[in-house]
């Protein structure tokens, strides 16, 4: 079998779509995988072609070390995303720390004209506003108390002891970038910008996922949600249903 190559690594397609007009690029939470989002691709094909982004440290890339931070994460993104604007338009899907990820990766695209039409920010506080966290920093312990409080991994993982232990690396590395990550002041991205929030998130108030209208040229709006930290998981047909409606307003204009 040959070796698989730099996008290969990083972007899975679980329905691919080929004819598909539109590409959704979706990128996980901290601790998360590229398979969180097979649902979604479930639901959006063939109408829409949808990657998800595999960071390393994780399934079959958890030989490799997690991310350093956010924006050596970002750079390798946009690197291995670089010619998948090439055939049709990129919207982007973050949630929570993959919010951020998104974030940047959409202003590095933007700086080779390859940038998004639109990005979906999913659970999590504008790039300017900052909490004094320090998860990555707790012992083992610590950090499963904190997944266990946020409800975002498989509950499979959580009652498997060896296979917890074994993840735990990859989700430190993750918290560590996400903690430690500052916006340069300024930042925006030229597209606008859809900000999708649960109610009951005890990691973003409304007033700081409102801020994201700070980060974008284009404009921005505000869907809340009942539930927590993890409300896509809790109410998917009401998100998908605002990618839907993203989507047909897309082909609308084509």
């Amino acid at each position: 079998m040959s070796s698989p190559t730099a996008d290969d690594l990083w972007i899975r397609r679980f329905r691919p779509s080929p004819d598909a007009a539109d590409r959704l690029v979706c990128f996980p939470h901290a601790g998360g995988s590229a398979s969180f989002y097979v649902p979604v691709a479930t639901a959006l094909s063939p109408g829409v072609d949808v990657a998800a982004i595999q960071y390393p440290g994780r399934q079959d890339r958890r030989h490799e070390p997690g991310p350093a931070s956010v924006a050596d994460l970002a750079d390798q993104v946009a690197s291995a995303l670089t010619g998948w604007a090439d055939d049709r338009p990129l919207t982007f899907f973050g949630h929570s720390m993959g919010a951020l990820v998104a974030f940047e990766v959409a202003r590095r695209l933007e700086r080779l004209g390859r940038g998004p039409v639109q990005l979906f920010a999913s659970g999590r506080r504008a790039p300017s506003r900052t909490r004094d966290e320090h998860v990555h920093t707790l012992d083992d312990d610590g950090v499963i108390a904190e997944l266990r409080r946020l409800s975002g991994t498989d509950a499979q993982v959580l009652q498997d002891e060896e296979l917890l232990r074994m993840v735990l690396p990859a989700i430190r590395s993750d918290y560590r970038a996400v903690e430690t990550y500052r916006c340069t002041p300024g930042a925006v991205v030229r597209c606008p910008v859809t900000v999708l929030t649960g109610d009951a998130d005890p990691r973003t108030s409304l007033e700081e996922a409102g801020a994201w209208s700070e980060h974008t040229e284009a404009g921005s709006d505000l869907r809340v949600f009942s539930g927590g930290h993890f409300f896509l998981s809790e109410r998917p047909a009401e998100v998908l249903a605002v990618l839907h409606e993203h989507f047909a307003a897309t082909a609308r204009r084509a």
